[in-house]
Formats: structure tokens, C-alpha cells, sequence
């Protein structure tokens, strides 16, 4: 066997098969493979930020370069000299720069990073070097040079970059058993960044996208392995039924995004009646709704279901030193701060080395000039006597000067002309040597103050080139979307209760409600016993159910009231309890576990609803009382697994609902999140009032629209929202606004007559626009008049509204304010006021704290804890009808 194929070993076994391995192959040549293409081809480098096809295509572009543009097709190919690849990869790698527009100016059509139109083909389009390019990428004096891949060209080992260019642009690439993924970031946020370190103070810089949207950096983690981007596209509602996307998640398009909100509504998650795409310079997508379909439910479910909402997992990797180095964005823009002020001072050493030199041969010149050392030289019949008689000549004159003379300096005193040293003027040349001098003296300031010298080149860069470049992401903090909440419930659930079948093929039984495919069912049956299972075509839970519905995890408002018997024959007992959360499938028994023991009465109550039922015993023995009446809301709510309070010890007969109940709960607090632009319930953000299932919220904008909604934890606000509070219908709004046709400004006062509708409370002319509104009882307002020419400027006037204007309605003209010119109306303290207290029935102080804690004892499913509680009464309880 050969050397050269040392790695292939031949054996023969009995079937006189013969076997190769490879392993020697595989272990050298793979990993040969495998460090070229993540060095040669997938990873950039930490250094200037290129891979190197992107660096090769902007150094042929700099060979190139005459300020003109060039054919991409022509660029590609002298590319081909540096880089060992095909046209295509090439075309594709420049096509890419060019539409980050930042190193590339581009003419023709690249194609639309927006709706993932591909560029046109290489000899349509041309491109040539953009001005911040030149400025920041080039230096040939401070470039590392080395042999193209056929030793017949020199190219750039790295490119002396002058900007953290990886993180501006971004980079991304799959190697072999590693990959890299680095988000592109604000152009502007990160020189801010760079003079932040350089001052030596903290930052953070979070990714920007190209194709804006919103998004959540909350889980960066710097850029680094583990971190999670979340964004969003903007949408926001047209009309009632039509909702609008004006910006894209990045890595999509308006095509993929379009197919992914058809897929979902073919799935059955939203509903959409039609799509329109509009998209040109911007995005507009137009995704009209059917009627009765709630926009703000829809977008959710745009988020929980389409592309409208992606998640990005960066992985910061990089090459230095020849090897892959995973580093985070701020490490990142270190790095590439400190490597530019290296940049910057070796320029400067180099221009320092260059001005010097300038003034060495200008004094030089003066000297051999001015002494007229020219003249020693007619004499002499040889070079080298030339050259000896000048530097003799120049001897007795050089004491000033900072280097010795070489041989060289003297050569090119002999190539001054004649014609030069007879126009020689001994000022200019002062003056020269004067400049030059100003000129060393200015670039050892700046070696010398080299940190200010860098922060100056950075503002500058931001001044010349930022504008234009503001951030386009917008960035928030998100809320999980509870997808059960806001998908479509296009299938029905039916039970048959009395074989124990829920499912959504049971067509022939009895409909319950429509679900989603991804919803949780909550059964119970007469039995005691409760489960949760997901929705299915056809599910056994057990025989006699009782109630069905859909299930909302973490619900403490749904309360459910039940009456059991506890075995054959034993005591009744009553509850109360919420059911926040089990595991699926399981079989919970509410009951006190013995066996036969029977539900009397059942109910499920959304808003905790306590009603008050009639007990009906058999007479038996020596009861006297045999009919009396129980209030749920005397009975405290605990756990699921509580054995609940005596109802009595003898038998019941029937129990019969008597009135149906109020909640027992108290209102829900409510808080509005303006970083998310959300309302909660959660105690995050600004509390914006204590809310029962009537109560509604007032939404007024600076657009002057007006309207009442119901406070649903899904609702979507516009930008322009300036109030936000629970609205009380008796509560005028006051409002002060510029009529734009009759150019004055008036006052109104109104009450909201039409719940829930949107109406508009200012004149629709384009000019008029709304100066104050005020929701308080009694406000104040002061009005500061314009000067005009020859006359005094007019005392400002305080207006007490409630006295200006009676309430009239919405839609009228109002009163007019002054007729002298306005320069501007300010809001003043409002007058004091009692306002007229709400009347609501009392409270049971039962909720959060007590669920929680009734949770926790369940799911140790420990019944012997559970303590009885007796209602004071003899003979009294609360029983089951179904």
C-alpha cells in the first residue's frame, strides 16, 4: 500500500466482502472542509466585518473605483480574480451589501427587502462605492496585504474598517458545526455608543431593523447564545372591519407573511374575508375582516398564529486569530471602538512621518537654493562628485534639521529645474515650511489627545452621514398572547350527558358551545367528580354530566356553587370554589370521596354570582322545619378539594332556586401598562380604576374621537390616545379646540350618549385640531393672547368652562372662546368638587389571596386537612337541582 492512501485500509472478511475505512479520510480531510468554509466563507471577521467574498467585492470595487458607476456584472467578474468561487454566489453576496445602503450606492433594481422581490440580473444593474465607504473602509498605507488564492494579486488581509460595520450591517452564516447569526443594529445608537466607551461610561445598544416593526430585546442577552428577539409587524385598525400592516418583522416579506395569514384563516385560527397587498416604497397590507370579527381579537390572533409576529435567536460568533470566538455585541463594539482609534493613531503617525519629511526636503530646498549650493556642482565631472560637493555645501546649514541627510535626499536636490530655482522666492518658501510646521504641530496635538481626537471623528461621522439613519424599530416590552383567547371558535362542542361523551362530532346530541381545536374542556358530572381534557372528536368522561364548557386557565372570576350528598346516605354539605388550574385528563372528585354520593345542585357563575336557593327535606321522625332558604354568598370560597360547610344531617327532597345572585366579588382592579400600551390586571403601570362587568372605559384622542369600550385585556390603543380612564355617564367633557372654517376657537361641553359607538367631537375641516380636553367636574382654563403691532398685548383671561357653556350635545358647534387672536390656552387647576359617590351592593372580601391559597392545599390532595365549616343555623343548608 501506498503513502498516499494510508488512509484507506482494505480488509476482506470470510464472504470475501471487502470493507474501506476511512477513518484516517474522515478525521483529515473533514476537518479541512470544515475549517475552510468557517474561515474562508461563512464567519466574518471581528476585525473589519466581512466575510471574505464581502471583502473581496469591496476591494475590486475600490480597483475599480472612478466615481462612476459599473455593471455589477463587470464588478463580479474582476471579483473572480480574488475570490475562488462562481458569478452567482459573488452577485448574491454584493446584491446584499447593496440593499443595507450603507458601503454601496446602487442605480437600478435590486430587488425589495420588504416584499422579497429578487434584484434583476447582474448586467442590469451597476453600484459604485458610496462616500461613507470611502471614508471609512479604505487606507492602502495602513492595509495588511497578501497573495491571492493564485499568488497573481495582493489583496487585503483585513480592511482597515473605521466603524462597527458587523453590527451595522449584520452578518449571518451557516458553517460546518457552528453557525452565526448577528442582528443588525442603529447606525447613529452605536457611534453614540462608541463615544460612550470612549468617555469610558456604560451603554446598551439593541438591534435595528430595516424593515422597522416592534419588538421585545427584554431576552437579548447581548446577542449571545441563548438570547430570544421577539418582533412584531405594526398593524392597527383602518376601520371596523379592516385592519391595516404598516411595517414587517425582519427575515420576512410581505409575501411569506401574506401566506401565513391565509394558512391561518384555512386553518380555521382567524378569520379574513380578503388581503390586499399595496406594498411599494412602504408596507400596506390592507387584510379586510367579515362583519362581526373584533379587530383587536384579530390582531392577537395575527400574533399568536401568523408570521406577524417572529422570534430571532442571535448568535454572536466572529473570527479572530483565525478561530471562532463567540463574543456578545457590547464586547463587539469594544473591540471594534478600540481597533478604530488604533486605526486612527497609525494614520496619524503615518501623515506625522509624511508632513516631516516635507519639511525636511523644504528646508533642504531653502538651504540649497538660498546658499546657492547649486553652484559647487559645475565644476565637478563625476556623480559622485556632485553628490559630495552638495552635502559639503550643505553641512555648515543643516544644524536645525531632524534627521541626517542620506544620499537620496541629496538626488533629489539635483532633479530641482532651473526654471524653479530661478523664480525661488525665499517668503513663500518660509511660508511653506511655516505650514507644514503648523500642520505637524496640529497632528501631534491630536496623537496626543488621541481619545478626544477619536470621539471628534466619530460626531463627525454621525453629523455627515446619520441623517436619515434614525431608528426604525420601535422598541416595546410584549405580552404573552393566551392564543385560547383569541382564536377563532369555528368548531362546535357537543355532549351526550347521559352516556358521558363530550366531543365535535357528536352532531346528533346536544350542542354546548362553539371551541377552538386548542381549547381545554372543563366536564362535571352528578357524580362529584370534575376533568379537563382537550377538545376532541370524541371523548368519554362518565356517565350523568351535568356542565360543559371551555376552560380558562388561572380564571379566580368563574366560581362554581355546589350542594352534594356525601355517600348513600350521608350529611349534605355546600361549597363554593374556583378552578384555576389541574393537569389534563385527570379525574378530580369534588365530593368527600365516599362512594354514591350524588350532586343536588350545580352552578357556574362567570362573575362569582351567588344565588339564593330553597331547601326541601322529606319529613321524617320529629323535623319540624322541612323548607327553608340559603344565601351562597353566606358561604366562603375555598379549593376544590374543600369537604365545604353542613348543610344538614337528614334527608333533602328537592332544592329549588329561588333568586338568581349578584357578585360576590370584588371589582376588578384594573392598571393600564404604557410601555406595553396595554391594560392588566396585574398591578403593573397606572391603576386606572375598580371595574363590575357594566362598567366601561373612556378613550378620547388627539384627533378629537370619542368613545366608551368594555375593559377586555385584549384591546389595542392608537398612538394618539390622551385619556384613558373609567368612564362615569353623568361626568361632562369639556373641550376647547380650533374651528379651521371659521379660524377661531370655541367651547363645548357634552355627554356620551351613544356607548360604544365612535363619534368624532371637533369640526372635520383638515385645520381644526383640539387645544384641551378635560374629563374633571369643574375645569379651569387660561388663555394667553397674541401682540399685535400697534396695539397693547391683552391680559391673559381665566375661564371658568362650567360658567361659559351649558352641556349640549356632541355633535354641536359649542360657544366661541374670544374673538381677539389666541397665542395659546394653558389647563389650570380645576375648581373643587364632591362628586356624587357610586352605589354598589356590599362586597365579599373573598378572592385572590384565598383561591391562591385553597390551590396550594389542593394539590397536595390531602382531604383531611379540609376543615368543616357549619352555617349557624339548625337544620339548614344548600342542596343540588339539575
Amino acid at each position: 500500500m501506498s503513502d498516499d492512501n494510508n488512509d484507506l485500509i482494505n480488509e476482506q472478511d470470510d464472504n470475501n466482502e471487502t470493507i474501506t475505512r476511512v477513518t484516517g479520510m474522515f478525521k483529515d480531510w473533514f476537518l479541512d472542509y470544515a475549517s475552510y468554509v468557517i474561515l474562508e466563507r461563512a464567519v466574518p471577521a471581528i476585525e473589519d466585518g466581512f466575510k471574505p467574498v464581502q471583502r473581496r467585492i469591496m476591494h475590486s470595487m475600490k480597483d475599480l473605483d472612478d466615481g462612476r458607476y459599473n455593471k455589477v456584472a463587470n464588478i463580479v467578474g474582476h471579483t473572480m480574480q480574488y475570490h475562488p468561487h462562481g458569478d452567482a454566489s459573488i452577485a448574491d453576496a454584493m446584491v446584499q451589501i447593496g440593499q443595507k445602503d450603507l458601503l454601496i450606492d446602487t442605480q437600478g433594481n435590486w430587488g425589495n427587502i420588504l416584499t422579497g422581490d429578487r434584484a434583476a440580473a447582474s448586467r442590469y444593474i451597476e453600484a459604485r462605492l458610496s462616500k461613507f465607504a470611502l471614508e471609512v473602509v479604505y487606507n492602502p498605507k495602513i492595509t495588511e496585504w497578501q497573495s491571492s488564492y493564485d499568488a497573481r494579486r495582493k489583496e487585503p488581509v483585513n480592511l482597515p474598517v473605521m466603524f462597527p460595520l458587523l453590527l451595522a450591517q449584520g452578518g449571518e452564516g451557516i458553517a460546518v458545526g457552528l453557525s452565526t447569526k448577528i442582528l443588525p443594529h442603529n447606525f447613529i445608537e452605536l457611534i453614540d455608543a462608541s463615544v460612550k466607551h470612549l468617555k469610558g461610561k456604560r451603554f446598551t445598544i439593541l438591534p435595528d431593523f430595516p424593515t422597522a416593526g416592534i419588538a421585545d430585546f427584554s431576552n437579548y442577552n447581548d446577542g449571545l447564545r441563548g438570547g430570544k428577539v421577539r418582533v412584531r409587524a405594526k398593524i392597527s385598525q383602518l376601520d371596523k372591519n379592516t385592519l391595516v400592516i404598516t411595517e414587517i418583522p425582519f427575515a420576512t416579506n410581505t409575501s411569506s407573511l401574506i401566506d401565513s395569514i391565509l394558512k391561518a384563516n384555512d386553518k380555521g385560527k382567524i378569520k379574513v374575508k380578503k388581503i390586499e397587498d399595496n406594498t411599494a416604497a412602504d408596507v400596506e397590507i390592507l387584510v379586510h375582516l367579515p362583519s362581526g370579527i373584533s379587530p383587536d381579537k384579530t390582531i392577537d390572533a395575527l400574533y399568536a398564529f401568523t408570521n406577524c409576529e417572529t422570534s430571532i435567536s442571535p448568535l454572536g460568533c466572529v473570527i479572530e486569530d483565525n478561530k471562532p470566538f463567540f463574543v456578545g455585541v457590547s464586547e463587539m463594539l469594544r473591540r471594534s471602538t478600540d481597533n478604530t482609534v488604533q486605526l486612527l493613531k497609525s494614520n496619524l503617525e503615518i501623515k506625522l512621518s509624511e508632513f516631516e519629511e516635507q519639511w525636511h526636503f523644504a528646508s533642504l530646498e531653502r538651504i540649497f537654493i538660498e546658499k546657492r549650493i547649486y553652484r559647487d556642482i559645475e565644476d565637478q565631472e563625476t556623480w559622485q562628485g556632485v553628490i559630495k560637493a552638495i552635502d559639503k555645501g550643505l553641512q555648515p546649514h543643516i544644524k536645525h534639521l531632524k534627521r541626517p541627510i542620506i544620499e537620496e535626499d541629496i538626488v533629489r536636490l539635483t532633479e530641482i529645474r532651473i526654471k524653479r530655482i530661478s523664480k525661488f522666492d525665499i517668503d513663500k518658501a518660509q511660508q511653506k515650511i511655516d505650514a507644514i510646521e503648523d500642520q505637524i504641530a496640529e497632528v501631534k496635538h491630536h496623537l496626543a489627545n488621541l481619545i478626544d481626537y477619536s470621539i471628534a471623528y466619530f460626531e463627525r461621522l454621525k453629523k455627515e452621514y446619520g441623517k436619515g439613519r434614525e431608528r426604525k424599530t420601535e422598541i416595546r416590552t410584549f405580552e404573552d398572547v393566551d392564543a385560547t383567547k383569541v382564536v377563532i371558535r369555528n368548531t362546535k362542542l357537543y355532549v351526550n350527558r347521559e352516556e358521558g361523551f363530550i366531543g365535535t362530532s357528536l352532531r346528533r346530541d346536544e350542542y354546548v358551545c362553539d371551541c377552538s381545536d386548542i381549547d381545554d374542556i372543563i366536564v362535571f358530572t352528578n357524580h362529584g367528580k370534575m376533568m379537563i381534557t382537550k377538545v376532541d372528536s370524541k371523548t368519554f368522561i362518565g356517565k350523568d354530566i351535568i356542565h360543559v364548557a371551555v376552560f380558562k386557565k388561572k380564571d379566580k372570576r368563574t366560581i362554581y356553587n355546589m350542594i352534594y350528598r356525601d355517600g348513600a346516605k350521608g350529611p349534605t354539605y355546600i361549597k363554593r370554589f374556583a378552578v384555576t388550574s389541574v393537569t389534563r385528563d385527570r379525574e378530580y372528585d369534588l365530593t368527600n370521596g365516599n362512594k354514591s354520593s350524588k350532586n343536588w345542585y350545580f352552578s357556574a357563575n362567570p362573575n362569582g354570582e351567588a344565588e339564593v336557593i330553597t331547601i326541601h327535606l322529606r319529613q321524617a321522625g320529629s323535623i319540624k322545619k322541612l323548607k327553608w332558604d340559603i344565601d351562597f354568598a353566606d358561604v366562603l370560597i375555598k379549593g376544590r378539594a374543600s369537604k365545604g360547610n353542613l348543610v344538614t344531617k337528614y334527608s333533602v327532597k328537592k332544592i329549588e332556586l329561588k333568586e338568581k345572585g349578584v357578585s360576590t366579588l370584588k371589582p376588578r382592579k384594573i392598571w393600564f401598562d404604557d410601555t406595553v400600551q396595554r391594560l392588566n390586571v396585574d398591578n403593573r403601570g397606572e391603576l386606572v380604576g375598580e371595574f363590575r362587568g357594566e362598567d366601561r372605559l373612556l378613550i378620547i384622542t388627539q384627533s378629537g374621537m370619542v368613545k366608551t369600550i368594555l375593559p377586555e385585556l385584549t384591546t389595542h390603543f392608537d398612538n394618539d390616545m390622551i385619556v384613558l380612564e373609567k368612564w362615569i355617564p353623568k361626568k361632562p367633557i369639556s373641550v376647547i379646540y380650533f374651528n379651521g372654517e371659521k379660524e377661531l376657537y370655541y367651547v363645548k361641553r357634552f355627554l356620551i350618549e351613544n356607548e360604544g359607538k365612535e363619534e368624532s367631537f371637533i369640526s372635520e375641516h383638515p385645520s381644526s385640531q383640539l387645544e384641551i380636553v378635560s374629563t374633571d367636574w369643574k375645569p379651569m382654563a387660561e388663555i394667553e393672547f397674541t401682540k399685535e403691532r400697534g396695539k397693547e398685548r391683552k391680559d391673559n383671561e381665566t375661564v371658568n368652562v362650567e360658567d361659559f357653556i351649558a352641556i349640549k350635545g356632541i355633535s354641536a358647534l359649542g360657544n366661541q372662546l374670544t374673538k381677539d387672536k389666541v397665542n395659546q390656552v394653558n389647563i389650570l387647576e380645576s375648581l373643587p368638587y364632591e362628586a356624587p359617590e357610586e352605589v354598589h351592593a356590599v362586597d365579599i372580601e373573598v378572592v385572590d389571596e384565598i383561591i391562591e391559597q385553597a390551590d396550594s392545599k389542593d394539590s397536595t390532595e390531602d382531604k383531611s386537612q379540609s376543615k368543616d365549616d357549619d352555617l349557624d343555623i339548625d337544620d339548614k343548608g344548600q342542596v343540588t337541582l339539575f
